[in-house]
């Protein structure tokens, strides 16, 4: 069975959480508020990717 799927969801909801606590708002022009949010949701996509990657390549040095 593929457990890398499991991984990259476990890592995608881990990373929306961790990326909650920043405000992109401050960072982002007003009133793009949606814009915001897709970049939470691409970072999170990033972030799950090169954290799923990591450990997996963690685990076969091991």
């Amino acid at each position: 069975m593929n457990y890398k799927i499991y991984f990259y969801a476990i890592f995608l909801f881990l990373s929306i959480f961790i990326l909650a606590g920043v405000n992109f708002e401050k960072i982002m022009k007003k009133n793009k508020v949606i814009e915001a949010k897709l970049l939470v949701m691409a970072l999170s996509c990033c972030m799950s990717y090169l954290l799923t990657n990591f450990f997996f390549d963690f685990l076969n040095i091991s």
